[in-house]
């Protein structure tokens, strides 16, 4: 009685005899397969080959691909590195709003940023980093979780920026001391480019920076 083959027992004979091929070399010139490169009939050898440059093709582009991340983080990781040497370099207090802003306009590139605080000792009544801060701005503040980034929807807090007429794209970062849940000031920064900031940007990055201006910048508090 003769057994009715399907590929799927061809495929497991071989599979468990692998030296099928080296009993049967002539077959490897016989066996024709379609391309799916060329589009026409091609032996189990050239197949073979053309599977195995594919997979070169593909793990050149990993590599390339994770090079260029490592080139990106590098380059974030000096930009906060100069930023965090300006903090360190502030003279007092007094002069740390200044030199978070500065610092992030220059290491960064960032063309707007400014920031806001409340909650603060009484020498630092009347100062530029305390004003126009009203209590609709303290509860959008509690009210992020996370910084936010993506597209200017017209945001109390970026009328602070110089030329907030022309923000387009911004980030708002909640200032927040560990553990608290309260917010005692916003970190914004503005750019006119659209895609400067948007929604799909990670906001990791973001995170760390809004950690080290809050640990900065809570020395100014009562």
């Amino acid at each position: 009685m003769t057994v009715q083959l399907d590929s799927t027992l061809v495929a497991q004979y071989i599979t468990e005899h692998p030296n099928f091929f080296d009993e049967h070399a002539d077959l490897l010139g016989e066996i024709k397969l379609a391309s799916p490169i060329t589009g026409r009939a091609v032996s189990l050898q050239e197949r073979q080959m053309e599977v195995m440059r594919e997979k070169y093709k593909t793990l050149e582009l990993r590599m390339s691909n994770l090079m260029r991340l490592a080139s990106e983080n590098e380059a974030i990781a000096n930009k906060f590195h100069r930023w965090t040497k300006v903090l360190l370099e502030a003279e007092d207090v007094g002069s740390m709003p200044h030199s978070v802003v500065s610092g992030l306009k220059s290491a960064f590139d960032v063309p707007q940023v400014t920031v806001r605080l409340w909650n603060t000792a009484p020498d630092y009544a009347g100062e530029w980093f305390t004003k126009d801060v009203t209590d609709d701005v303290r509860i959008f503040a509690n009210s992020l979780l996370s910084p936010y980034c993506g597209s200017n929807k017209d945001f109390e807090a970026v009328r602070w920026l110089d030329d907030s007429a022309s923000v387009v794209s911004t980030v708002i970062i909640p200032l927040r001391k560990a553990g608290d849940k309260q917010a005692f000031g916003l970190l914004v920064m503005g750019s006119a480019d659209a895609n400067r900031f948007t929604s799909l940007m990670a906001t990791d990055f973001l995170v760390h920076m809004g950690e080290t201006s809050s640990t900065a910048l809570a020395w100014l508090l009562a």
